[in-house]
């Protein structure tokens, strides 16, 4: 017979602390202070992700990606992070060449959609040399919005008798209204993470046309902020509409200037993702030691994102990447 949702007892790690108080006192203690915030990827990289912590990535799967940073996380040899698998495809991918974290939080990884399932993120979640947890996109988008919220969890219906649960980390309580059964969901506050944006001012004030996934949520729960964006405008240009201001200045620690951040990736209404390459990854993917000359080749090779840009092709690939994108501005 079925498990009960009394019978499962959860078996998952709880990677991050939820403790709001803990949470508070960093948040309370972080600098507000309207500052140039704007430094290279490469500074942003050294100064806010450090060996150890807890990484999460925003944008979803292969859309707006800050895939300049996960370039440079590999680059410097990041290792032992823990990683927020939500939603995650190619900035999973990235990281799993780096064999950069050791702990992940799971909802969607592995799979990069219609492409097929990244033969070496599979490699690397089936050695064991990753601990996971998993849930499901739902319940990390959840995490993000306890966090934001400054509650240690949230009370959700999803998962009960399922083996998502069983998996987990959540817990099952009872409901002190209806005596439900319900599933208490942890905060989570990532130590540092990285958003892409269509446009921000030097302080951090950062804007995103169309759908902004869980990066609202993330952006608040998240200790540090790394931005990056498409283009640098004046404080004026964002206050005209105040609305698309996706993440204000006083939640941001670093600003990076990143024309095409998220290359191969898609970036709605700017470029779409290149597909070539993206096929390209799969297929060096398959041999290992195939793939370690293509990261050599596109990362350890290259000292920033536009000598990787250029290889693909520089100004003439994207152009025709812009012209594919199905987004069109008026």
């Amino acid at each position: 017979m079925p498990d009960t949702p009394e019978s499962i007892v959860p078996q998952g790690t709880l990677f991050t602390s939820p403790d709001v108080t803990d949470a508070r006192e960093f948040f309370r203690t972080k600098p507000r202070a309207m500052t140039n915030k704007l430094m290279s990827v490469a500074e942003a990289v050294s100064r806010f992700i450090h060996d150890g912590d807890y990484f999460a990535s925003g944008g979803f799967g292969g859309v707006r990606i800050s895939t300049a940073v996960l370039h440079e996380i590999v680059r410097q040899r990041k290792k032992n992070l823990g990683f927020s698998g939500h939603t995650s495809t190619h900035d999973f991918q990235i990281l799993a060449a780096g064999k950069c974290f050791d702990r992940c939080d799971i909802a969607y990884i592995v799979g990069l959609e219609m492409r097929g399932l990244s033969p070496n993120a599979r490699r690397v979640m089936e050695s064991g040399a990753v601990k996971v947890t998993e849930w499901t996109n739902a319940m990390l988008a959840w995490r993000y919005k306890a966090a934001a919220m400054g509650v240690p969890f949230l009370p959700v219906r999803s998962s009960l008798g399922t083996d998502v649960f069983r998996y987990s980390a959540a817990k099952e309580i009872t409901c002190p209204f209806t005596g439900q059964k319900l599933a208490a969901v942890p905060a989570l506050f990532p130590d540092v993470s990285v958003i892409h944006v269509h446009r921000a001012d030097v302080y951090g004030n950062a804007q995103v046309d169309g759908i902004a996934i869980a990066d609202f949520d993330l952006a608040r729960a998240s200790k540090r902020l790394i931005i990056t964006t498409e283009r640098i405008v004046s404080t004026d240009e964002i206050r005209q509409d105040p609305s698309k201001t996706l993440v204000p200045y006083f939640m941001v620690d670093a600003v990076c200037l990143v024309r095409y951040g998220s290359y191969p990736g898609n970036m709605p209404y700017e470029y779409y993702s290149d597909e070539e390459h993206l096929a390209e990854w799969m297929e060096a993917e398959k041999d290992e030691a195939t793939l370690a000359a293509f990261v050599d080749k596109y990362i350890y090779g290259t000292k920033n994102f536009e000598e990787y840009l250029a290889l693909k092709g520089g100004e003439k690939r994207m152009a025709e990447l812009i012209a594919l994108e199905p987004l069109k501005r008026s």
